[in-house]
């Protein structure tokens, strides 16, 4: 076994980085993730890129400032499949919070589909409680294109930053 040890940083994600991150969804998610962008310009969000020394994000995430009143809202969180599990997503949280905390603010939330343990755990372990439960849906792009509406039921967590 060979031990790999990567140097990551963190940035804002760029719209020429999207063209490498189709790994983090389908066209029509990165079509959007291309309009946050824009919102970011606009200071209403923040998104993020974890990358190594390639300057490729292998991890994106967003902080929208604007879903829930005296909060910054984490979404669309994604580490790239072959990379899970290596702390990267870890990371990547905390860059988010330090944002959250860099705009005044002392608590982050986020939603976790109730189908996804994994990143519930992340998340608990990160020092996340659950505080209501929702339903929430959006559209998903198949491999041949097709649309269709994917419901589901989410777990409302929340974080005090200090």
């Amino acid at each position: 076994m060979v031990d790999v040890v990567l140097r990551l940083s963190v940035r804002d994600l760029r719209g020429a980085d999207l063209a490498s991150c189709g790994w983090a969804g389908s066209g029509a998610h990165l079509a959007d993730v291309a309009k946050q962008l824009e919102r970011a310009r606009l200071g209403e969000v923040d998104y993020l890129a974890v990358c190594p020394p390639a300057d490729v994000p292998v991890a994106v995430g967003g902080v929208d400032y604007r879903a829930a009143e005296g909060a910054g809202t984490l979404w669309q969180v994604a580490v790239h499949p072959a990379l899970q599990s290596c702390g990267i997503g870890t990371l990547l949280i905390g860059a988010a919070e330090q944002r959250i905390r860099g705009r005044g603010l002392r608590r982050a939330e986020l939603g976790v589909e109730e189908d996804n343990p994994r990143a519930r755990a992340l998340y608990e372990r990160l020092g996340y409680r659950a505080f209501q439960r929702r339903p929430e849906a959006w559209d998903v792009q198949a491999a041949d294109g097709s649309v269709r509406r994917h419901e589901t039921m989410c777990t409302r967590m929340r974080k005090e930053l200090r």
